[in-house]
Formats: structure tokens, C-alpha cells, sequence
């Protein structure tokens, strides 16, 4: 049986190839380049931003407006980084397919990112006479504050989803049913610091409760082991008894299991989505904090904050949040650094004032 994983790849590969087809002929040859080495989501993402910089050219007066498949090689060789920078500028506000956008610092630098890595290609290939997008410098990216849920928060943000209090009468129905998949839920993303995509696509077999520990697929598709609390486990054996003894006898109920493999399911039976456990953070975060904008990745950022601050190792939270770069760990919990060397000065005494 295909993983969940294994078939994202598939439909992200499928959709790799439908957009290619709108695409210039030699845009299919940077993705064959780029298949040993990246996988198909992030090959994917490269597709979503070359369609929106092929569109951009298709219509600027320096190609004299020609279709998308019209643009050649050789167009592309004519281009300088100042046209580069002009995308970057025009991604401020633009339409697309009818709809308007605009990208913001983050977004511009992935773009830019993906525009590198194409003109790279093609430059190393011969095609192009210079790499004119690694002459354009990178969005200064702003920091921006860590957003996460505080210790009482925590504690009520599980408390709603286990009672129901103070959510709307339509969602006590559904909460009555689900609360035991929804506390399961917020507990893993609490206890362990999984990423939402890792989390979705665990099925029933990847949790082992001898040793408290599953396998997720991280990111660029390695298997990684974590470990549980018995918090976390008591969470996930209810639900699973739950799940069990109600969901396929209660009739009631009215859910059927149709993905019996997939550990989270929603009410149709199916594996949950990304976009309903998206939903689902959301829905219980606003209710006990309106003003901050919780979303599954916050959860990740709260347990990445509580680890840190009991162990001070940033090389311990690095390998458990699965990040593959040091800094992106240094970076996001700086701030907390500062916190710790703080409190260590406040705890050096050089004299008792008793005397």
C-alpha cells in the first residue's frame, strides 16, 4: 500500500508535468535536472513561481508581448539583474489568471531563490551567457517576534478541546464527537514539535507505545524517529480507543473508516487533510486568545521555546524540530538566549548582603 507521502509525490509530479505543458520547452529540462536532488513538493513550488516570472515576461514591452510558450532560450539570455530586480519590484502588487496578489519580503526571497537556482542550472549547462540572478541581492528579511502559546494557554487550549467550553452550540456538536482526535491532536503538536505535514501523513503502524516513539517522513523525505511523553501517549491511546470501540460500532456516529492505515481521520473516514488541521488549531486558539494568530506552526514554535528553555541545548532543539541548518534554530530563538543569560546574571552573588 502507497504511503500518504508516496502519493503526494505522485500528484505533486502529475502537477509538475500539467503546468510544464504551459510552460517553455526548456523549463521541463531544469526540472529533470533538478529531480535527483530536490523533491517533487519542492519542485512543485519551483513551478508555481516560474509560471508567474514567465507570465511577467510574456507581457513586459521588452518581449513585445508574446505568449508564454514563445519565449526561448535566447530571450531568456537577453535579460540583465535589473530586469530581475523589476520582477521583484512588479511582485509588489500584480494579477494573475484574473485574480490580484502581492508578495511580501518572505515571498519575494523564495522567488528569487527559485530564479537562482534556474538561472544557475542553465548558466552551468552553457545555455546562458551570464547567472544574472545571482548578481540580484536578497529581500532583506525582517525578524519578527516568535508567536506561541504561553503555559496557561496551553493548558486551556487543550481544556477547550477536551469540554467544548465556550465554543458555539454547532461547534459542541462536532466537538462531542471529536474531542478525543482533537486533544490528541493538539497534545502531539505540543509535545513532540511535529510539523503539520508530518503529522498527517502518520499512520497507525509509525507509533510504537512500548517505547513511547514514532517515525515521521521529515522534510526532503528522510524517516527520523521521535519520542513521547506519557502525556502524549495517554492523548493518542484515548483517541485510538475511541476511535476503536466507537467510530466503526456507532451507528449513530455515522463515520466509516475509509483509510484504516491513516492515524488521524476526519469525519468522512478519510485521512485529515492539511487544511482541516489547520482549521481545527484555529478554531480552538481563537478562542482562548482572539489576538494571537495560532497556527500548527506556532504549536511547533511553543514546544520548540518550552525545549529550549529546559535544556538551553540549541543543538538538541535542532535536531529534534528536524532543522538541517544550526542557524535557523539560533535564529528563531535568540531572543530566548537573551532570557536565559539574563536570568543566570540575576543568580551570581559575589557577596551575601546577610553580613
Amino acid at each position: 500500500m502507497k504511503s500518504y507521502f508516496d502519493e503526494r509525490n505522485e500528484k505533486n509530479t502529475i502537477k509538475i508535468r500539467e503546468m510544464c505543458s504551459e510552460l517553455p520547452e526548456f523549463v521541463t529540462r531544469f526540472f529533470l535536472g533538478m529531480q535527483l536532488h530536490t523533491t517533487p513538493l519542492t519542485r512543485l513550488n519551483y513551478a508555481y513561481d516560474l509560471r508567474i516570472f514567465f507570465d511577467y515576461l510574456s507581457n513586459i514591452k521588452y518581449f513585445g508581448k508574446v505568449s508564454v510558450k514563445e519565449i526561448s532560450m535566447s530571450d531568456i539570455n537577453k535579460l540583465t539583474s535589473t530586469d530581475i530586480e523589476l520582477f521583484l519590484d512588479y511582485l509588489s502588487g500584480y494579477e494573475y489568471d484574473g485574480k490580484s496578489y502581492s508578495c511580501g519580503e518572505k515571498a519575494k526571497s523564495r522567488k528569487l531563490s527559485t530564479l537562482r537556482s534556474f538561472f544557475k542550472y542553465f548558466f552551468r549547462k552553457n545555455e546562458l551567457d551570464s547567472d544574472v540572478a545571482a548578481k540580484v541581492d536578497m529581500p532583506k528579511l525582517h525578524d519578527q517576534s516568535i508567536i506561541r502559546l504561553d503555559v496557561d494557554e496551553i493548558v486551556r487550549i487543550l481544556d477547550t478541546a477536551e469540554d467544548g467550553l465556550n465554543l458555539s452550540e454547532k461547534q459542541k456538536q462536532f466537538n462531542k464527537i471529536t474531542s478525543k482526535r482533537d486533544v490528541a491532536i493538539l497534545t502531539l503538536f505540543l509535545g513532540t514539535g511535529i510539523r503539520i505535514s508530518e503529522l498527517v501523513g502518520l499512520d497507525i503502524k509509525d507509533i510504537d507505545f512500548g517505547s513511547n516513539a514514532f517515525t515521521v517522513t521529515r522534510k526532503g523525505g528522510n524517516k527520523s524517529t521521535l519520542y513521547f511523553s506519557e502525556e502524549v501517549a495517554t492523548a493518542l491511546k484515548s483517541y485510538l480507543a475511541w476511535r476503536d470501540n466507537e467510530v466503526n460500532s456507532n451507528t449513530d456516529i455515522g463515520i466509516k473508516m475509509k483509510d484504516q492505515s491513516a492515524l488521524f481521520l476526519s469525519l468522512q473516514g478519510k485521512r485529515m487533510s492539511v487544511r482541516s488541521v489547520e482549521l481545527l488549531v484555529k478554531k480552538y486558539a481563537h478562542i482562548i486568545n482572539p489576538l494571537k494568530k495560532i497556527t500548527p506552526h506556532k504549536l511547533r514554535s511553543t514546544f520548540g521555546t518550552q525545549l529550549y528553555r529546559e535544556t538551553q541545548d540549541i543543538y538538541m532543539v535542532a535536531d529534534v524540530l528536524g532543522h538541517k541548518d544550526i542557524n535557523t534554530t539560533k535564529k528563531h530563538y535568540a531572543a530566548i538566549s537573551e532570557d536565559i543569560r539574563k536570568q543566570v546574571a540575576t543568580k551570581i552573588k559575589l557577596r551575601d548582603n546577610d553580613d
